[in-house]
């Protein structure tokens, strides 16, 4: 641990990094999937339990935190990390995603953007400061930029104009963040499946010398290959020695592939929101465990994982569950999940730090192809 932000790059594995992001709270170890805990809890999981999966980090959402229980109640009451007992580093998004996303109870201007809460109906405004002023409130570690995300497809004057603003509300932002000891402020490249948008926009952030980079507007309806290749477009253009973030992906597909391009760190609700409704994700794939194969199968998920979620229930214990709605179902599944996950980073980072990434993106993608057979 260190009193400051700092990111190593540790090893290469083809596009592959292997690094370290340190900070006054913890390490986290890249590439690293950031565990979402929207309103201050990852759904159906303890953090205790989150923790020992082998998450470094957590995300927090600044939009439903400001709305409820509040920035300044959490700040009066010491800080998101002591009101949820997480002594680790969280990332705080800036709650542009979810605004864009109110359609029609919002109105954007220069200034920010103006919105009705999708709790009670109150009238909020959230301009670049205020986004900063409210994860300074929450004591995040990591802080992003209020951006303009614009879903796919969509015109392309639409994309410019959104990506420009964006550039311009990351220098606000930047300002308004100033020089914090051992935190550090993340932009966001924008432009949308423009690949001279997508350089523009990086160019011009990378003019901002922040602490780190994300790579947003993807995962919004558009195909993977699309995604790829905007990575492809934007990542050689962003600084080397800054971590790389790919916000809201995803899949474990997503994910090594977005490794093998060069990203550093990732979030998603799908291993959580995914157990909820019955799908478990292994080193053989997905298994839906509300499939009727289930119904009378006494193996587990998976016999060979650490996980005792994933070890030690029965499928057919499992199906039973979930065909009945009972909460610990999805409590099971969201951990078998999310423990598949850290071990598929874990996995990842070895075989980068051996030299053999390669190899182990064909052996991982050979496996989930082979999938979930009925007999071992």
């Amino acid at each position: 641990m260190t009193e400051n932000f700092q990111f190593t790059l540790k090893a290469t594995s083809g596009g592959a990094r292997l690094g370290e992001v340190s900070m006054p709270r913890g390490t986290i170890r890249t590439p690293a999937f950031m565990p979402v805990g929207t309103v201050g809890t990852v759904k159906a999981m303890y953090l205790d339990q989150v923790k020992d999966t082998g998450a470094d980090i957590i995300l927090g959402n600044t939009y439903h935190l400001m709305l409820r229980p509040g920035a300044e109640r959490v700040a009066r009451l010491g800080g998101l990390h002591k009101l949820i007992r997480w002594d680790g580093p969280i990332l705080t998004d800036s709650g542009g995603f979810q605004v864009m996303s109110l359609s029609g109870l919002r109105k954007l201007d220069e200034q920010g953007v103006t919105f009705k809460s999708h709790v009670d109906g109150s009238l909020h405004h959230m301009s670049p400061e205020r986004s900063i002023e409210i994860q300074g409130l929450l004591g995040s570690d990591i802080q992003m930029q209020l951006d303009e995300c614009v879903a796919l497809p969509a015109e392309p004057r639409e994309i410019e104009r959104a990506m420009e603003m964006s550039l311009r509300w990351a220098e606000r932002c930047r300002v308004a963040f100033g020089e914090q000891a051992g935190k550090a402020m993340f932009g966001i490249v924008q432009g949308g499946d423009i690949p001279a948008l997508r350089i523009r926009s990086a160019e011009g952030l990378k003019q901002l010398d922040l602490k780190g980079y994300a790579v947003g507007g993807l995962a919004v309806g558009e195909p993977q290959d699309v995604m790829l290749s905007m990575l492809e477009t934007t990542l050689p253009v962003l600084p080397t020695e800054k971590p790389r973030y790919l916000m809201g992906v995803g899949t474990p597909d997503d994910i090594l592939k977005s490794v093998a391009r060069g990203i550093d760190m990732f979030d998603c609700v799908m291993p959580t929101r995914s157990g909820r409704h019955g799908l478990a994700f292994t080193r053989r794939g997905r298994v839906n465990i509300r499939n009727a194969r289930h119904a009378e199968d006494m193996r587990p998920l998976d016999e060979e994982s650490s996980c005792p979620a994933a070890r030690d229930y029965s499928r057919a214990y499992l199906h039973h569950l979930v065909r009945s709605d009972e909460a610990l179902g999805g409590m099971l599944l969201s951990w078998n999940n999310l423990h598949y996950y850290q071990d598929l980073m874990k996995g990842i980072r070895q075989s980068i730090a051996e030299g053999r990434f390669e190899d182990f993106y064909a052996e991982t993608q050979e496996a989930w192809a082979k999938g979930d057979i009925d007999k071992l």
